[in-house]
């Protein structure tokens, strides 16, 4: 059996509001959350199988980079959806703007940026 992605590890700058807006946009839930290093907090959020690690630190550093010319920065998070229409119109209503839309093999997508300037794809494979 190939390996499997289980989560991945975030910064952002408060793991609850955005754990929150995956909850309601993307039918996720909190798995756990707790205190973490450096005197941060982490919310796991997502399905049984798999989430993402929200985290924070004690004293956030506000600072940003441009990621996709960055070695070992975070382009994009991709989330796969039932209905791309429905997911976007939720997602707008919550205030995220949406873009680059496209629909090429194997999938349809558009992106969005959320409260800390995190790129995330949303695709439906049809």
């Amino acid at each position: 059996m190939p390996a499997q992605l289980e989560h991945a590890n975030y910064t952002v700058s408060d793991p609850a509001r955005t754990a929150a807006w995956m909850e309601k946009l993307f039918g996720w839930h909190i798995r756990w959350q707790g205190d973490a290093m450096a005197g941060g907090h982490t919310i796991h959020v997502g399905t049984k199988d798999h989430y993402l690690a929200l985290y924070t630190p004690g004293k956030p550093d506000q600072s940003t980079v441009a990621n996709y010319t960055t070695v070992a920065g975070l382009n994009h998070i991709a989330v796969v959806v039932d209905d791309l229409e429905a997911t976007e119109k939720a997602i707008k209503a919550h205030g995220f703007t949406t873009g680059n839309h496209a629909d090429y093999e194997p999938g349809r997508r558009f992106y969005f940026h959320d409260d800390d300037g995190i790129e995330y794809e949303v695709v439906q494979y049809d």
